[in-house]
C-alpha cells in the first residue's frame, strides 16, 4: 500500500484529503508541522506527499527544499491558494511535480495522485532497467529484449565468437555490437565502426585493409585499414548486407585465415579483431537472387541476434518515452514531467515504422517545440494521433435476418467517429473539424446531437 503524506495546517482539509485517498486503496499520512514532514520523508517510504504552501508562519517552499535535501527523487504535489500561483510555479522550478488550486474537487485529486504516481512507478522502472543493463545502453523491459540482454552477456565473454545482429532500421543493432564489445575481455582496446552501404567498393576496400603508397594514383601515402586499427578489439560492420560481391570474396578469406593484405602490398598481416556485422536484408533472399554469397552469411552467422521490431514488444514503449522524455526536457532545459493519458494511448498504438530511432525523435521534436508539463495528443505529430487502426474504425456490420435501421447504424458509426476524434484533440473543437475534414459549425451541431461537451 502506498503511503501519501498530506501536509496542512488546516485540519478539515487534512482530514477530507485522508478520505479520499483512502477511497482509492492509499494509506494517508497527515501533519501540519513542517519538521515532522521532513522527518516523514526522511524515516518512512512516502510515495507523495501533498504539500499546501501556506502553512501558517511557515512556507511550503523552504518545506519542499528541505523534503528534496533529504530525498531528491521525493513526489510532491503544491495546494495552493488564490492568488499563489506565482508561488506553485517556483515551487515547480525547486522541483515539484505539480500544483492544485484550492477549492479542489474529490475527481481532480484522484486524477493528480493516480498520474503522478504512475509517473513516478515509471521512473523507478527506467531507473531499474538502467541499472539492470550494466553496459547494455538499451531500455525495456519485454521478454524479446530480456532475452536479448542474455545472448549479449553470454556471447560477449567469447572473444573469438563472430556475430551477426539483424533487424529493421531503427530498432538498435548498432547499440547491441557495442555492447558485446562493452561487456567483453576487449573492453579496453579499440570498437571500430563502418557503415558498409555508405561508401562505394573502391573506397570501402581502402577503408577496410588500407593501402601501400602508390597502390593507386591517389595514394600519396600508406594508410592503415580498420581491421588493423581494430586488432585485439572489436569490428562493427554495419548493413553488410549492402557490400559488393567482389569484396565479399576478400571478407570471407579474411574470416577463415584472420590475415589481411593492404592494396598494392605484397605480404599479410595477422590480425586479432572479433567481427560483428548487422543487417536489414532478408539474406535467404539476397541468397538466392545471388547478391550475397552463401558461405560468406554462414561464416557471419556463427551467433545470431535477432532484434524485434518496436511494434512487436509495445510493453516497452512507455519506459522508453519516460526515459527519452527525461534526457531531453533535462537538455533542453524543459520541465516536462510526463505523458497525459490520451497521447500514452495514441503513442501505444501508432505503428512506429521507424522503431526506437522514430520515438526517440517524436520526443526529441516535442522537447524541442513545446512548454508544456504534461504532453498532450496535441503535441504529438500528426501521423502519430491522425493514425487510427482500421480495425477501430465500425464501416462495416453485420446484417441480422430481421434487418437494420439504416439511418441508426450510420448516426452510431458517427457518432463513434466525432467521439473518437474529440478524445484524440482533448477536446479542442477546432482540431476535430480539422483531423474530420468538417466545418467548425457542423462539428458543433454533432457534438450538440450526440450529447459531447465542447471545450
Amino acid at each position: 500500500m502506498e503511503k501519501i503524506l498530506i501536509v496542512d495546517d488546516e485540519a478539515f482539509i487534512r482530514e477530507n484529503l485522508e478520505r479520499i485517498l483512502s477511497e482509492d486503496g492509499y494509506r494517508p499520512l497527515s501533519t501540519e508541522s513542517p519538521d515532522e514532514a521532513v522527518r516523514f520523508v526522511a524515516e518512512e517510504e512516502i510515495s507523495l506527499v501533498l504539500l499546501d504552501l501556506n502553512l501558517g508562519n511557515h512556507s511550503g517552499l523552504d518545506v519542499l527544499r528541505a523534503m528534496k535535501e533529504v530525498d531528491p527523487d521525493i513526489l510532491v504535489i503544491i495546494i495552493t491558494g488564490y492568488g499563489t500561483v506565482e508561488s506553485a510555479v517556483e515551487a515547480l522550478k525547486i522541483g515539484a511535480y505539480d500544483y492544485i488550486k484550492k477549492p479542489f474537487k474529490a475527481d481532480a485529486i484522484h486524477l493528480i495522485v493516480k498520474l503522478a504516481l504512475e509517473t513516478q512507478n515509471l521512473r523507478r522502472k527506467v531507473k531499474r532497467l538502467s541499472k539492470e543493463a550494466d553496459g547494455i545502453n538499451m531500455i525495456g523491459n519485454s521478454a524479446a529484449l530480456l532475452q536479448i540482454f542474455r545472448q549479449i552477456r553470454e556471447v560477449a565473454k567469447h572473444e573469438t565468437a563472430t556475430v551477426l545482429i539483424t533487424g529493421e532500421s531503427g530498432t538498435g543493432k548498432e547499440l547491441v555490437a557495442q555492447a558485446i564489445h562493452n561487456l567483453s575481455p576487449r573492453s579496453e582496446r579499440p570498437f571500430v565502426e563502418i557503415n558498409c552501404g555508405s561508401l562505394p567498393f573502391n573506397l570501402l576496400e581502402s577503408e577496410l585493409f588500407g593501402h601501400e603508397r602508390g597502390a593507386f594514383t591517389d595514394a600519396k601515402t600508406r594508410k592503415i585499414g580498420l581491421f588493423e586499427e581494430s586488432d585485439s578489439g572489436s569490428i562493427f560492420l554495419d548493413e553488410i548486407g549492402e557490400m559488393d560481391m567482389s569484396l565479399q570474396v576478400k571478407l570471407l578469406r579474411v574470416l577463415e585465415d584472420r590475415k589481411i593484405r593492404r592494396l598494392g602490398g605484397n605480404r599479410n598481416i595477422d590480425i586479432n579483431v572479433r567481427i560483428i556485422s548487422a543487417t536489414n536484408v532478408d539474406f535467404k533472399a539476397a541468397i538466392e537472387r545471388k547478391e550475397f554469397r552463401e558461405d560468406l552469411y554462414y561464416r557471419l552467422n556463427v551467433f545470431p541476434i535477432h532484434i524485434p521490431p518496436l511494434r512487436d514488444r509495445r510493453e516497452d514503449i512507455p519506459v522508453l518515452l519516460e526515459y527519452f522524455l527525461l534526457r531531453f526536457s533535462k537538455e533542453f532545459n524543459k520541465a516536462m514531467k510526463g505523458f497525459s493519458r490520451e497521447s500514452l494511448d495514441l503513442m501505444m498504438r501508432y505503428h512506429w515504422p521507424g522503431n526506437v530511432r522514430e520515438l526517440r525523435n517524436v520526443v526529441e521534436r516535442i522537447c524541442i517545440m513545446h512548454n508544456a508539463e504534461q504532453i498532450r495528443s496535441e503535441h504529438l505529430p500528426r501521423e502519430i494521433w491522425g493514425e487510427t487502426p482500421q480495425s477501430e474504425i465500425p464501416f462495416s456490420c453485420e446484417i441480422p435476418p430481421e434487418g437494420i435501421v439504416l439511418d441508426d447504424v450510420v448516426g452510431q458509426i458517427e457518432k463513434n467517429l466525432v467521439e473518437k476524434a474529440f478524445q484524440i484533440t482533448g477536446g479542442n473543437v477546432a482540431k476535430t473539424a480539422r483531423i474530420l475534414n468538417v466545418p467548425r459549425g457542423t462539428l458543433r451541431y454533432k457534438l450538440e446531437k450526440y450529447l459531447l461537451t465542447s471545450d
